[in-house]
């Protein structure tokens, strides 16, 4: 399986981008998000990548983190949402704001993305809100690198996609946060929804100004 592609981008279209790689060029979907983000023709670029496989078609879906890969990956396994959908509500939100959306049970905001209708926005929500802990807890990931010339571009297997860049500071610390109230024995669903709605009020808060901000959040009312 292709689990990263490095290269040159030869065009962008639409819904996807041609990268080559050492002569080679191969076809990535990507969301409306990420297509705005990349580089233009001529430009290096290295996206994640995930490959799809049906009896009659090969297609490749790029993403410019491992996070957002991995939801990519959740959201398929949703009934009814399709690679289609799930580039929809990534473009739409981004991977954080899925991350917020599902925690907090905001199926409104998942609606927001083209084509999906209310009842699929729920079915992610009540799907995924106890299986999102597992993504949050990767934390962010930089963007892959770009490569500098053509001698670095590789295509290189599912495997060496493995290593998680350096997180960014804020995605890190909603991280951390959710797995110290974890470790404080809380549900991930609790937990990621206290945390979601603390990193929500205070997007700039450090880990334990999160955990702090959560725990008040979990604690009993009255």
């Amino acid at each position: 399986m292709i689990g990263r592609i490095a290269g040159r981008i030869e065009y962008k279209a639409d819904d996807h981008v041609l990268i080559d790689v050492r002569g080679v060029g191969y076809v990535v979907y990507c969301s409306d998000r990420v297509l705005s983000q990349i580089g233009r023709p001529g430009e290096a670029a290295a996206l994640y990548t995930d490959l799809l496989v049906r009896e009659d078609i090969l297609q490749l879906f790029g993403f410019p983190t491992l996070v957002e890969k991995e939801w990519h990956r959740l959201l398929m396994s949703v009934q009814g949402v399709g690679a289609k959908a799930s580039l929809a509500i990534l473009g739409a939100l981004g991977p954080d704001g899925v991350s917020r959306a599902i925690a907090l049970g905001d199926w409104n905001s998942v609606k927001a993305a083209k084509g999906i209708g209310p009842k699929t926005a729920q079915r992610v929500v009540n799907e995924l809100k106890d299986k999102a802990h597992s993504v949050m807890a990767m934390g962010g990931s930089a963007s892959v690198a770009a490569v500098a010339s053509d001698e670095e571009a590789v295509i290189e297997p599912v495997a060496a996609a493995q290593v998680t860049p350096a997180p960014l500071p804020s995605a890190s610390a909603q991280a951390e946060a959710l797995s110290a109230l974890s470790n404080l024995g809380y549900a991930p669903g609790e937990a990621a929804s206290a945390v979601a709605q603390a990193a929500g009020d205070n997007p700039a808060a450090d880990t334990p100004t999160l955990i702090r901000a959560a725990l008040k959040l979990l604690a009993p009312k009255g």
